[in-house]
């Protein structure tokens, strides 16, 4: 196969996340190789709830604004438009104006006058709780209900939005769209889909490109292109060092989707079960037979609280009998640690957990190691206090401190002086944060939860 896909819409994907890193060379050879927009995501629940409970974003404010102005100055010179999703790590409204502040500053830095469509995609909990109660609200695996309680808990709810609302904001003229929280793939879809691309080549062609780089063989150099047709896509990477393969390209499919098959998204199915992978040169992967089956309009919806409070403690350990016995020593010394608070906090220490992690061992799986595994040559014993405040979690972390640091593999052996790297011992983690949410919310239309604000970098030097 030689002959390329004709009458494309053309997406430029520089990363597979804002803040992660953007090559300049790579939005060049993209803008010159032809370019219809440039897009890529800024957010996930990869890292957990933190950032969703707080709204602060994982990525440092230098590195999203290093990213962010080479992306601003590509669109300025180009006109091009630049779509970006699931600002600020979790898309909440905190995180969307963060975002936006950056680039009101940069645009301010390099005399840049964009138009920029702001979407908001976080929920009040009692508009969400309503429609729970109204039926509104349906639970995912491995939820079983949609107790309307669940929202109240929550620090900020967001709604995973679909390409509709940027698709609206490129035909009202936004030069960047700034996205709350959307599905990976939307954002890559959106233009295409705005330009009749067809629906199930432009949905398969953002889930393979999510990730910038990942769909192809060397992941960590550069962003791909994604050119989407009436029947067929094609990708392949920006990189002229780089190259995508039908292997690399159809695994991609099996990223944070358990189906390799079916990709549930708002408005609908993408299905590739019928989907033939084939390269078109050393380097370009052309896509067929993907379908998009339209489904009633759903959002899924992600929600976070904060929890109770951590204190850790570090240990690391070589002495060989204690590693011989490394399973019967852990268990022994759980025991005695747990036994030690209620002695001596009594009540005071409320519920509380106390938990040990054997880096080294197990502590990465958490399963049994089989029994003629041979013992590792040290490890990095992590100490794990669980408590309602962070006062408590301390103190209950102190309390353990000399069973923890000296506890002898039996009680007449001497006692061991395992090597701690910190002064003091006790690190206070801070809060614990809790999904609270995997739930879908019915919706009428795409745009029914979300809000559009608009801003002229010309006229605003900040937000």
């Amino acid at each position: 196969m030689s002959d390329r896909l004709q009458n494309t819409v053309n997406v430029l994907v520089p990363t597979g996340a804002l803040g992660a890193g953007v090559r300049e060379s790579d939005v060049v050879a993209g803008l010159a190789a032809g370019a219809h927009a440039i897009a890529c995501d800024a957010g996930s629940t990869d890292s957990g709830p933190a950032y969703l409970a707080t709204g602060k974003p994982k990525y440092s404010r230098d590195a999203v604004k290093a990213d962010l102005a080479i992306l601003m100055r590509a669109q300025a010179r180009s006109g091009l438009p630049l779509l970006i999703g699931s600002c600020g790590t979790s898309g909440c409204d905190a995180a969307l104006d963060w975002t936006r502040d950056i680039a009101l500053e940069i645009a301010n830095e390099h005399g840049l006058h964009p138009r920029i469509a702001l979407l908001y995609s976080e929920q009040q909990p009692a508009l969400m709780k309503a429609k729970a109660a109204h039926g509104r609200v349906t639970p995912l695996a491995p939820m079983t209900d949609a107790g309307t309680e669940r929202f109240e808990q929550c620090e900020h709810v967001v709604a995973l939005m679909g390409p509709e609302p940027y698709m609206v904001a490129l035909e009202a003229g936004a030069d960047i769209v700034l996205g709350g929280r959307t599905t990976d793939t939307a954002v890559l879809a959106a233009l295409p889909l705005l330009r009749g691309a067809g629906a199930g080549p432009a949905w398969h062609a953002g889930k393979i490109a999510e990730c910038g780089g990942l769909c192809a063989a060397n992941p960590r150099d550069g962003g791909v292109m994604i050119r989407i047709g009436k029947e067929a896509f094609e990708v392949e990477p920006l990189s002229a060092a780089n190259r995508c393969t039908p292997r690399t390209v159809s695994a991609h499919m099996l990223y944070e989707n358990s189906d390799p098959f079916q990709l549930h998204e708002p408005g609908g199915i993408l299905d590739v079960t019928d989907a033939r992978y084939e390269a078109v040169n050393d380097r370009v992967v052309r896509v067929t037979g993907s379908r998009f089956i339209p489904q009633p309009y759903t959002m899924k919806l992600e929600g976070a609280a904060t929890g109770a409070f951590q204190t850790l403690m570090l240990v690391g350990i070589q002495d060989r009998a204690v590693l011989a016995e490394i399973d019967r020593v852990l268990e022994q010394m759980h025991r005695h640690l747990v036994q030690r608070v209620n002695d001596t906090m009594g009540a005071r220490a409320g519920r509380f957990d106390i938990s040990l992690r054997p880096y080294g061992w197990n502590a990465v799986s958490g399963l049994p190691v089989e029994p003629d595994a041979s013992k590792p040559r040290e490890i990095g014993l992590l100490f794990v206090a669980t408590a309602a405040t962070q006062e408590l979690a301390t103190q209950i972390a102190k309390t353990c401190n000399p069973l923890f640091f000296h506890m002898p593999l039996d009680r007449d052996t001497p006692l061991p002086s395992y090597a701690f790297p910190f002064s003091p011992a006790e690190i206070e983690r801070g809060a614990v944060y809790e999904f609270m949410l995997n739930h879908v919310v019915h919706v009428e239309h795409a745009l029914e939860l979300i809000r559009t604000k608009y801003v002229d970098a010309g006229k605003l030097q900040h937000a």
